[in-house]
């Protein structure tokens, strides 16, 4: 009890000595929330975007087959369907056609998918990702919100694209897509198949890819297995390489900058370093008086390390805060661009972040440990100081 009675104090006076530098104080305090809410930020945006991902990919084809030619895509025939046949489990195949469209008024790349949702199975189930209309008919198309915007002009019906021999072919708006969906569909305009094929001048008996649907979800790598061998001059990805894929790219894209923003930590302990270490006068005299009146250097400790406990666990806190502010309420705007990748087309999301205990762990091992590391050696450096040296 005494010794917890003796902390308490030493805590208050901790207070009370920090009150009294407010200034340098507080400029600590902002300096190392600042680091804490960029690290906080990118982790949390991070976090969210990934998790984004993985509830949308959910509804992605278990199996996608691309035909490959000297390493590269291209078109695959529908009469690669009648050669899978043969292996047992699979559900349905659904012939996709997809490409991009680059708008050269606006300089973004719209992603065009045409496929028939009738002869999958579920299909029916894409209408509920359609916020206003209905699956696209023949010289229809469902645009997302962030190509309604620009080709459709938010209130036109009917709008035109141009085919590789630059005529002009119409389409009329069915609908557009939920915002929820917008980290898939916010550049894509989705159309009928026979539509998607014209538009990009394929023959009818072509696809882009294949859509695998299996009847039991855990032989997917069996059956996907069995497709590679009996088409070798194709690509077969399943759902979960997909998903792994966009892990990895949100995993590098975080690595890189967070590379950068530990070089701005490391700038922060070399200024919570100078700032530490560099006692003025007055502090200097405070020490003095403290031993004069019995304080024993171990209790000089103590107090410095107190006082780094509460600019840090303060700055932690306020750091944190206003990071999880950034992510819910602004849409993570200063690393979203970053993440998201090189479209002109950033979509608008409602992220949800979500505190870690893990991520929280090493934030404040990333900060708060190296702050009172870097304040230990002053300490000391303060706590040996004779006690009539600053009287004199």
């Amino acid at each position: 009890m005494i010794s917890f009675a003796r902390q308490l104090n030493l805590i208050d006076y901790s207070l009370s000595s920090l009150w009294r530098r407010r200034g340098k104080s507080l400029g600590v305090m902002v300096v190392f929330a600042g680091v804490i809410f960029l690290l906080a930020s990118f982790q949390m945006t991070t976090r969210a975007l990934t998790d984004a991902a993985a509830d949308l990919l959910a509804y992605a084809p278990e199996i996608t087959i691309q035909k490959m030619t000297a390493g590269r895509q291209e078109s695959i025939p529908l009469e690669y369907q009648e050669k899978l046949s043969s292996i047992w489990g699979i559900r349905a195949i659904t012939p996709r056609v997809w490409g991009y469209y680059f708008n050269e008024i606006s300089g973004a790349n719209y992603t065009i998918l045409g496929l028939d949702p009738h002869s999958m199975p579920l299909g029916d189930q894409l209408g509920q990702a359609i916020d206003t209309g209905a699956l696209p008919e023949a010289h229809e198309v469902v645009l997302g919100q962030g190509v309604n915007a620009e080709v459709a002009g938010g209130d036109k019906s009917i709008f035109s694209l141009f085919r590789p021999d630059l005529s002009l072919k119409a389409f009329a708006l069915a609908g557009t897509f939920k915002a929820e969906t917008n980290l898939l569909t916010y550049d894509t305009l989705f159309m009928n198949l026979d539509d998607a094929r014209d538009l990009f001048a394929m023959a009818e008996d072509m696809a882009t890819d294949l859509c695998v649907t299996v009847a039991n979800p855990s032989e997917v790598s069996t059956i996907a297995k069995k497709i590679a061998a009996l088409l070798p001059d194709t690509r077969v990805v399943t759902r979960q390489q997909v998903q792994k894929t966009y892990q990895a790219v949100f995993g590098w894209r975080s690595g890189f900058a967070s590379i950068c923003l530990l070089t701005a930590l490391a700038s922060f302990i070399i200024f919570a370093w100078d700032k530490a270490s560099g006692l003025t006068p007055e502090e200097r005299k405070e020490i003095s008086v403290l031993k004069i009146i019995g304080w024993q250097t171990s209790d000089v400790l103590v107090l410095r390390f107190w006082e780094g406990v509460i600019v840090s666990l303060v700055s932690f806190v306020v750091g944190y805060t206003l990071a999880y502010i950034h992510v819910s309420f602004f849409e993570a705007s200063l690393f979203r661009p970053i993440l998201l990748g090189w479209s002109v087309l950033h979509p608008a999301l409602r992220l949800r972040p979500s505190v870690e205990l893990g991520e929280t762990l090493l934030i404040l091992c990333l900060t708060v440990v190296p702050y009172l590391a870097a304040t230990v050696i002053p300490a000391w450096r303060a706590a040996i100081i004779p006690a009539d040296s600053a009287l004199n």
